[in-house]
C-alpha cells in the first residue's frame, strides 16, 4: 500500500512571531502564529511544525503559552520543536496540546535523551530533527555522497546552525533510529530560505538508511520543488514556509498540483 504524502507548514517562531530566515540567518517577521496556524488548518494542511528556533541558543525554556494558543486554534496533528531538553519538558509540551515532541541540540549532546522520552511517550511521539551542511572536505569515518557539485559528507550542526559538530549526518541518524527516534525533521542548512528546491541527495541519503518517515526542509519555492522531493528525494512528508507564509503558493494550489503529477496525498 502506497502511503499518502504530508503537506507540512512550519511556524519558525522567534520570541512569539513567526520568522522567516536565509541560510538561517537575518530573521524576517513573517506573522503571528495562531493566525497563521488558523489558515494553515482550514487550507487542509496535513499537519503543523512550530520551532521556538531561538529556544536552544539562548538556553532557555519554549514559550508554552504560544503553544498552547495554537493547539486551540488547530484541529490536525502539531509537533513542537525547540528547548526541549529533558522529560518534563517534553512532558509540559505535550500537555500544551502538542502530538509530539522535536528535540535537535539537546539529543546531539545527549543521545539517550530519545531513548528516555520513547520509553515515556512512545516513538511515535519523537521527531529527531537534523540540521545539516554539506561539507567537501574528506574526512576519515565521513560517509561521502556523490552529487552534481562532488563527493560531500553531511555535517550536523546545532544550536539553530551556528555551531558545526563533525557528526556524520547519515550515521547520526542511523544511530537516533536505533534509540528510538519515531521520525526525522531533516533540513538543509545549504538550502534553507533558498527557494531554490530541497537537498534532494540529503534527504534520500538518510531515506535510504533509516525505517522511519522522513520530513524534508529546507528549499522550497515553487510546488515542483515538493514533487521533486517526493519523487526524486524519498521523503515522506514536505515541510515549508516561504510558500505558505506569504501565500505564494497556497496549500490547496499544491496539493491539486501535485494530485495532477500522480502524487498520493492526503485531501
Amino acid at each position: 500500500m502506497t502511503l499518502s504524502k504530508r503537506i507540512i507548514p512550519c511556524l519558525d517562531v522567534d520570541h512569539g512571531k513567526v520568522v522567516k530566515c536565509i541560510n538561517f540567518l537575518n530573521p524576517k517577521c513573517a506573522g503571528d502564529p495562531i493566525e497563521l496556524a488558523q489558515r494553515y488548518s482550514a487550507d487542509g494542511a496535513d499537519e503543523l511544525v512550530f520551532l521556538d528556533i531561538t529556544a536552544s541558543s539562548e538556553k532557555r525554556d519554549l514559550m508554552c503559552k504560544y503553544v498552547t494558543g495554537v493547539a486551540r486554534a488547530i484541529s490536525i496533528p502539531f509537533t513542537v520543536g525547540g528547548g526541549i531538553r529533558n522529560v518534563s519538558d517534553a512532558r509540559l509540551v505535550l500537555c500544551s496540546g502538542a502530538d509530539k515532541v522535536s528535540v535537535n541540540t539537546a539529543a546531539v549532546e545527549n543521545p539517550n535523551l530519545i531513548t528516555e522520552l520513547a520509553d515515556v511517550f512512545g516513538r511515535q511521539c519523537i521527531v529527531c530533527a537534523i540540521d545539516a551542511k554539506r561539507n567537501p572536505t574528506p574526512a576519515d569515518g565521513k560517509i561521502m555522497v556523490q552529487t552534481a557539485g562532488g563527493s560531500v559528507w553531511f555535517e550536523v550542526v546545532t544550536y539553530g546552525g551556528r555551531k558545526p559538530t563533525g557528526i556524520d549526518a547519515l550515521a547520526w541518524a542511523m544511530d537516533a533510529e536505533t534509540l528510538g527516534a519515531g521520525e526525522f525533521l531533516v533540513t538543509s542548512m545549504d538550502r534553507d530560505g533558498t527557494k531554490d528546491g530541497y537537498d534532494l541527495e540529503l534527504t534520500r541519503s538518510i531515506s535510504e538508511r533509516v525505517n522511519v518517515p522522513i520530513i524534508a526542509s529546507g528549499g522550497a519555492g515553487e510546488p515542483k520543488h515538493l514533487y521533486e522531493v517526493f519523487t526524486q528525494g524519498s521523503a515522506d512528508a514536505a515541510l515549508a514556509a516561504s510558500i505558505f507564509h506569504y501565500n505564494n503558493y497556497p496549500i490547496p494550489l499544491v496539493k491539486e498540483y501535485l494530485y495532477k503529477m500522480g502524487v498520493t496525498i492526503r485531501s
